[in-house]
């Protein structure tokens, strides 16, 4: 797995929902368990399935947090940015209409928000680029023209 990257606050977020799901969910689900098997034959028992079901989400969470945390890279914020990198906000201007995004991880992207990918057509193509520059963006409605009038 590549880099994750994730501001201080989602990381911590994602920790402690880790924490939650080791800590109480398992053994809440594992009662559940426990319970549905002294219900009798396994082979109809609902409770029983929902239950093995719901432990294999929360597993399957436990596993997909851990590794993303493994794999975890701080954004830092740049003050006095050259380049836009991860963590930049960096304001652009296309047909004479002007906008802010901030480049983040794919985890955090809320294009609505103005936080987009790195890894997006747009986010990747501004990464590297210094105020001034222009960047020709394919999306799918046709090439688009940015102009990065700062980086922040």
């Amino acid at each position: 797995m590549d880099k994750q990257y994730f501001t201080k606050e989602r990381l911590e977020e994602l920790k402690k929902e880790l924490e939650s799901l080791k800590a109480e969910k398992r053994i809440e689900v594992g009662e559940r368990l426990k319970r549905a098997k002294e219900l009798g034959d396994l082979s109809e028992n609902s409770e029983y399935f929902e239950a093995r079901e719901e432990q294999s989400q929360v597993e399957t969470r436990i596993a997909e947090l851990e590794e993303m945390i493994k794999h975890a890279s701080v954004i830092e914020k740049v003050h006095s940015a050259v380049v836009v990198s991860v963590g930049s906000t960096v304001a652009v201007e296309k047909n004479s209409q002007q906008m802010k995004f901030t480049i983040v991880g794919s985890n955090e992207a809320r294009p609505e928000a103005g936080l987009i990918s790195n890894e997006s057509p747009l986010g990747s193509a501004f990464l590297g680029k210094r105020s001034g520059d222009k960047v020709l963006v394919t999306t799918p409605s046709g090439k688009m023209e940015y102009a990065i009038i700062s980086i922040e």
